[in-house]
């Protein structure tokens, strides 16, 4: 098995476990609720400024959800190709640099909008990544 396919599988997996928690937070028990209950009510009744045909709740529901896709994808397509196509991924500067500009980009809105517990998440996987570049072109 390739090393540094691993590391970017081991990557992509935190990425996965982390998106696939925040989806089912979104959806089931309290954890991504407003502490003020009263908050929820007056989020499902305004809307916001670009359009009436939803609420901030909805948005904030959609929001979250296409949030943990989109880590969740992130971490099921660098997986398979750290895992599957190793030779394919390296050999592509531009998967290569997408995979590590996503988690690059990730990393500020990570310190600025999230917790701890995320940020450190982003911060594992950003440095397993790299590990694998590193090991794959050196």
């Amino acid at each position: 098995m390739n090393t540094a396919g691993l590391l970017v599988a081991a990557s992509a997996l935190v990425l996965l476990a982390l998106g696939t928690a925040h989806l089912v937070f979104t959806f089931f028990g309290p954890k991504l609720l407003p502490r003020d209950p009263s908050l929820i009510d007056h989020m499902k009744a305004v809307s916001p400024v670009i359009t009436r045909e939803t609420t901030i709740w909805r948005a904030w529901i959609g929001f979250n959800a296409t949030h943990s896709y989109s880590a969740m994808l992130f971490g099921l397509v660098w997986g398979y190709l750290g895992l599957c196509q190793p030779e394919f991924l390296f050999g592509s500067l531009f998967l290569s640099g997408l995979g590590m500009f996503t988690l690059l980009a990730y990393l500020p809105l990570g310190w600025l909008y999230f917790f701890s517990l995320p940020f450190s998440g982003l911060l594992l996987a950003t440095t397993l990544y790299s590990a694998g570049l590193w090991m794959a072109w050196t």
